[in-house]
């Protein structure tokens, strides 16, 4: 089975009244004959497409998860072949198929073995798949066994159905997935090509070093996702207030980006975004300012901008918002004077999305000649740092301190009644743009939320001395039990 990604391109030329309703790089299965039908009716294939191509009615918009999810669907459909079962055969059979289908992907040729966390992602694909073959009456059975869940938190009570077919996984707050201070800051100046004590690294000869640290120190202050820092356009980048603050600064993330397409605002530190104009009107302005460069053809055809601002511009003569823009679109817009719009260039003035590459080099940079222990840094590492870091400052009290000396000097006096007032973990939802608080607080769960309040605990215990009256209370308990014995 092969898949193609569908392009309009030279639709005219087919024969067609109309062009075609199928999204851009939409994947396509087709079988190795080429046929969608063939003497016994309409094959398999055409239901998969079908349900390929709606995905973006079911919350996927993304043309990366189409090809994931069209590759899932590939690789299903192939093994299936090889047991002469039908995609939507009887229950039992599936049922047989994906019991080997389970072994094959943990105990099988090593080329063939997924991870777990993999597994269960395929798992959850062909869970939807099934479920919407059955709603269409594609499919007269469905391969899987479910159980129901509770999941509770504070007086809200969900339940969700759980696949059986999912394996188990180590419970993520085990694993340590955010830097401690020490680690973000050996990290930021790793980045900036020094070593871990601040001193030039006259070993290293790393290029966009400024670029590099400028950005990673503003991921860890402002939480913003892979997707959302990578194709953030420099125009988008709000201005350096006039004097340092103490306050977070509010940052706004264009919807064109956010995982769902949902606006929301975060924040950074001046000291972050202070740096981050610094690499703008420096090493940026010298790579763009003159460059020549322009997209590739590949990508389509180029959007050069004009009379740009911070909301929007004029791209080949169109106003348009750049929050209304998507990735795609916006590593193709060619400055007013010259080169990319995005916040990440190289040196010719070209867009730089490669971020993965760099921590990870950075991290195995640190790990082989400074720390041992320093870890394998992908860019959701950084986002979990702020998560983890804001929500100490939130629950110790350091937002709070900062709100208290900015209402004195009534300085942004609804950002202070805002930190001074809201509930931590409501802040922090707004923050990373979860949908519920449930959310937040599964996310911080996994991470490691219980030392946060513990350690908060400790603090006001010892600032209160409130340990001494308790420690003498738990002692009375047991003193009957000493004299018993």
């Amino acid at each position: 089975m092969q898949m193609i990604f569908f392009s309009s391109k030279g639709w005219r030329s087919w024969g067609l009244s109309g062009r075609p309703v199928i999204a851009e790089l939409m994947p396509v299965l087709v079988d190795d004959d080429l046929l969608f039908e063939d003497e016994r009716g309409v094959r398999d294939t055409v239901a998969i497409n079908t349900w390929l191509r709606w995905l973006p009615l079911d919350g996927v918009p993304a043309p990366n998860s189409w090809e994931f999810y069209g590759r899932t669907l590939r690789e299903w459909c192939e093994f299936l072949a090889t047991l002469r079962i039908g995609v939507f055969d009887e229950r039992a059979r599936l049922k047989d198929a994906l019991s080997l289908y389970a072994v094959d992907r943990s105990c099988g040729p090593l080329k063939r073995r997924l991870a777990a966390t993999t597994w269960n992602q395929q798992m959850s694909i062909l869970s939807r798949f099934y479920a919407w073959a059955d709603k269409e009456n594609y499919a007269p059975a469905v391969p899987f066994t479910y159980k129901e869940a509770v999941s509770i938190y504070g007086d809200q009570v969900r339940t969700h159905r759980v696949n059986q077919a999912r394996r188990r996984t180590p419970k993520r707050h085990v694993m340590i997935r955010y830097f401690e201070s020490d680690f973000a800051e050996m990290f930021v100046r790793g980045l900036a090509g020094l070593r871990p004590d601040g001193s030039p690294d006259t070993s290293y000869r790393g290029r966009t070093l400024t670029r590099n640290a400028a950005v990673g120190d503003f991921v860890l202050s402002s939480g913003l996702r892979s997707q959302e820092f990578t194709y953030l356009l420099n125009v988008e980048v709000p201005p350096l207030p006039p004097k340092p603050t103490a306050l977070p600064i509010a940052f706004p993330v264009p919807e064109g980006v956010t995982k769902g397409r949902k606006f929301r605002t975060t924040w950074t530190s001046y000291s972050s975004l202070a740096r981050l104009h610094r690499y703008m009107t420096t090493v940026r302005s010298l790579a763009t300012v003159g460059s020549r460069w322009m997209p590739p053809s590949r990508w389509g055809e180029p959007l050069v901008v004009s009379e740009a601002d911070a909301r929007g511009g004029r791209v080949n003569g169109i106003r348009v918002r750049w929050a209304a823009l998507t990735p795609a679109e916006r590593r193709r817009l060619v400055a007013p004077e010259g080169g990319s719009m995005l916040l990440g260039v190289q040196a010719n003035g070209a867009p730089f999305t490669a971020w993965a590459t760099v921590f990870e080099r950075t991290s195995a940079r640190i790990r082989e000649r400074f720390e041992p222990r320093f870890p394998h840094t992908a860019p959701h590492r950084l986002r979990h740092t702020f998560a983890i870091r804001t929500l100490e400052w939130l629950v110790s009290g350091h937002f709070m301190e900062a709100a208290r000396m900015a209402h004195a000097t009534d300085t942004d006096a609804a950002l202070a009644l805002y930190l001074g007032k809201a509930d931590p973990m409501m802040v922090l939802r707004d923050l990373l743009g979860h949908t519920s608080v449930v959310t937040t607080e599964a996310y911080l769960r996994r991470l490691d939320m219980t030392r946060i309040y513990r350690e908060a605990y400790e603090r006001a215990g010892h600032e209160f001395d409130l340990f001494a009256d308790a420690e003498a209370e738990a002692d009375e308990e047991f003193a009957d039990e000493a004299v018993l014995v």
